[in-house]
């Protein structure tokens, strides 16, 4: 596989030879055949009424904007095509100011807008364009596809369809309707959002001259400017909100101390009901679950895939699935978006166990490889174990992947190589919980915090260097990044005995703005002195990349021969570090104690 000169777009093996930085290339999986069309035929209707939905969103805000600025021209006058000086300025803000002035001209309601009104503006103009891609990118099922092309086409089909409703989320937000949600939130929606759009597109990279070639530029074409347009969206209002630190918003004062006096205790945290608080330190013999999972035929259903399905839907209620000991080989299973507030507990690490061994190998996306999947909203997961069995030589080959907002991991292991845990998108917190892994083994562009937990670094192939991290922020106003916050980072017993051959990096940056901080760690002799790796021989995104480390011990701590990179840093500040912790970077206070998770919700307590 190829990488591209500025942001590559994938991640293959790290070499151990010839320069330390060198990336060498992965190999072209064979091919194999998918299919998929029933599901894309039903995301074509939902596409198409998506578009009338929008469509009439729109000319309602726009016609409630008109009233607001009727005082600004005569009826009937021609508006002229020069920017106003409230787009001028919007649109500055951005990352892409021209296509921000252009695509403000030709939608309605604009030229008389303030910059206020303008931001609610682009949100609708924002939807009405992806709900478009979508319907339009759906047209293009029936094409003859191999099955790698098909596997990068249905992740932008699924893609697009979550973004859509992420922006239709925050477009209610910020016209009023939201409910508990806050700002927040908002840019949580639309960083995931621009982040599932990157992912699109990294999909058709992947396979390099192994896709079709003709349905990969089509799908670029009903994609066009999507990825930007998003990027404006989120410029536009992050700058119409307090914002003090690049991509992480910082909430009230007042309302942090008290969310982290709330959790000296050591109690479960307060962002979990009590009923769910109680469930994440019960006994699994005094829970009552809604699902059994048992494949002795014992329980409600026999398979986990049975359970998911039987689960409701948009279910604001917290939905119980036991799944006992044994251990699972079901196909890619997932927990869609619609299944929100599932909660899977275990009969604990390496009892319960989620299996699979899917790979790149097999001519899917890295995306389809996961042996588990979830993007339903409120996803919890205990006391179990993900595992990818495919090994280190068949390559990218993902456990575990998470793109639901609010998402929990607790007490569980995710096992694999290359790429084993896929934080993919939103907001994530991992408490008591193992990852294992090699080549960027935790990496994807989620808001995410590890806590308490235990990262091992395996011994890889020959020729290979271990990355722990690939964080991919591509866009400075996403509120994305990886903070390991009071973890062990440690060696297995057989990279142990093998250290010196085959050195561990803390992380290497995958886009641009990658963001990932080391805070109050233990890190063993395996790190090497440098700690963090180049991408590539570039010296790609070594500038604005944010690398961090504060406070930790360990003879892997010590920074006196660290990277002299631009983008890394030392930090000393309390209040600089504490921008990574549960209550400030995922905002945890607001929504962890209703998971009855243990957290600390500061630096410590």
């Amino acid at each position: 596989m190829g990488y591209g000169k500025l942001e590559p777009s994938d991640r293959g093996n790290v070499s151990a030879q010839s320069n330390e930085s060198e990336i060498a290339t992965s190999h072209s999986p064979p091919s194999a055949t998918r299919g998929g069309k029933s599901k894309n035929k039903k995301l074509i209707f939902l596409a198409a009424l998506s578009i009338v939905l929008i469509a009439a969103s729109a000319v309602s805000a726009v016609l409630l904007i008109g009233v607001r600025t009727r005082a600004s021209g005569p009826p009937g006058a021609t508006m002229p095509r020069k920017p106003t000086q409230a787009i001028s300025k919007a649109c500055r803000k951005t990352r892409y100011p021209n296509l921000c002035v252009n695509s403000l001209l030709d939608f309605p309601g604009a030229m008389s807008a303030s910059e206020e009104d303008l931001v609610h503006i682009s949100f609708n103009m924002t939807l009405q364009h992806l709900s478009k891609a979508l319907y339009t990118t759906s047209e293009l099922t029936s094409l003859k596809m191999d099955s790698l092309t098909r596997s990068a086409y249905d992740v932008c089909l699924e893609l697009l369809d979550d973004s859509v409703d992420a922006v239709e989320r925050a477009l209610t937000t910020v016209s009023g309707g939201g409910g508990g949600s806050d700002n927040q939130d908002v840019v949580t929606w639309l960083s995931a959002a621009l982040t599932n759009q990157e992912t699109c597109s990294e999909g058709f990279e992947e396979g390099g001259s192994s896709v079709n070639g003709n349905v990969k530029t089509q799908v670029a074409e009903k994609l066009k400017d999507l990825s930007e347009l998003v990027s404006n969206c989120l410029a536009l209002f992050s700058g119409s909100i307090s914002d003090d630190f690049s991509g992480v918003p910082v909430q009230n004062k007042r309302r942090l101390m008290a969310a982290e006096e709330d959790n000296i205790s050591g109690d479960f945290p307060r962002w979990l009901t009590r009923n769910e608080r109680r469930l994440l330190g019960l006994p699994v013999s005094a829970i009552q679950a809604d699902i059994v999972v048992s494949k002795d035929g014992n329980g409600t259903v026999k398979t986990i895939a049975e359970a998911i399905k039987k689960a409701p839907e948009y279910s604001d209620r917290r939905t119980i699935i036991y799944v006992r000991a044994g251990r699972y080989e079901e196909n890619n299973l997932k927990v869609g978006r619609k299944k929100k507030n599932l909660m899977f507990i275990g009969d604990g690490k390496g009892k319960t166990v989620i299996s699979g061994g899917k790979s790149v190998s097999e001519s899917m996306t890295t995306f389809h490889t996961a042996s588990f999947a979830a993007t339903g909203a409120g996803f919890i997961a205990r006391d179990m174990t993900f595992v990818n069995w495919a090994g280190p030589a068949r390559h990218q080959a993902v456990a575990l992947r998470v793109g639901a907002d609010h998402a929990v991991i607790y007490r569980c292991q995710v096992l694999g190589y290359q790429d084993t845990l896929y934080v993919h998108s939103n907001r994530q917190f991992f408490r008591e919980s193992e990852v294992y892994g090699t080549v960027d083994f935790i990496f994807g562009n989620a808001a995410v915090v590890f806590q308490n937990c235990t990262i091992y670094a395996r011994k890889p192939m020959d020729l290979q260097k271990n990355t722990i991290t690939a964080q991919n922020r591509k866009d400075p106003n996403q509120n994305t990044g990886i903070s390991i916050h009071a973890c062990r980072i440690v060696a297995t017993s057989d990279l142990e005995a093998s250290k010196g051959s085959f050195p561990t990096y803390l992380g290497r940056p995958w886009k641009m703005y990658a963001r990932t901080v080391y805070m109050m760690s233990y890190l063993g002799d395996h790190i090497h002195p440098r700690g963090w790796l180049e991408w590539n021989t570039s010296n790609f995104a070594l500038n604005t990349c944010y690398y961090g480390e504060y406070m930790n011990s360990g003879p892997g701590g010590a920074v006196g021969q660290r990277v002299k990179w631009e983008g890394y840093r030392v930090i000393t500040s309390t209040v600089e570090a504490s921008k990574f912790t549960v209550a400030q970077f995922i905002f945890g206070s607001s929504w962890l104690p209703s998971t009855g998770v243990a957290f600390l919700a500061g630096l410590s307590v």
